[in-house]
């Protein structure tokens, strides 16, 4: 599989079937597609993943949007777009967050990509949409926020470096 990974910067309302597998709502899309970065993966020029990012400030960078095509779903695809997205930011970045639902399935999945949950808001997603929101079977009612650091460039040294035993 061929996979290409670009930042959009222009019609990216044409990637709204893709957004709306994370996000149901197209008004909550539009809040945070304007301002952010769009990173999209395509498969011989058919997009079958999105991340959408947003500069927070103070060096925070939160992932708004993270969604693969199902069919592609279970295969290191979003921890590789995730990879990604803290390679482009790494030097701005000092920590990537990100805000979802209580859910069984995406919360072990940012945490098995190093994220921590630092927040959690009462009835964040019940509050946020007109509608119950379902994943796996379970009413996702809570908002938990996760978060994690972001590595600093490597420097280069200035100084050569022993390898090895000095002896």
């Amino acid at each position: 599989m061929e996979l290409a990974t670009r930042l959009v910067t222009a019609s990216k309302a044409d990637y709204l079937p893709l957004l709306r597998l994370a996000d149901e709502s197209d008004d909550l899309i539009a809040g945070y597609l304007d301002r952010g970065d769009l990173f999209v993966v395509e498969e011989a020029g058919t997009p079958v993943a999105v991340c959408v990012v947003t500069d927070e400030g103070g060096g925070t960078y939160e992932v708004q949007n993270l969604a693969v095509a199902p069919s592609l779903q279970r295969r290191g695809l979003g921890s590789s777009l995730l990879r990604h997205v803290e390679d482009h930011y790494r030097g701005r970045a000092t920590s990537l967050v990100v805000g979802t639902g209580d859910s069984p399935l995406t919360v072990p999945f940012y945490e098995a990509c190093g994220f921590r949950v630092y927040r959690r808001i009462r009835r964040g997603v019940a509050d946020a949409y007109d509608h119950p929101i379902y994943e796996a079977g379970v009413q996702l009612i809570d908002k938990v926020y996760l978060r994690r650091k972001v590595a600093s460039p490597k420097r280069a040294e200035s100084r050569p470096r022993t390898v090895g035993n000095p002896e």
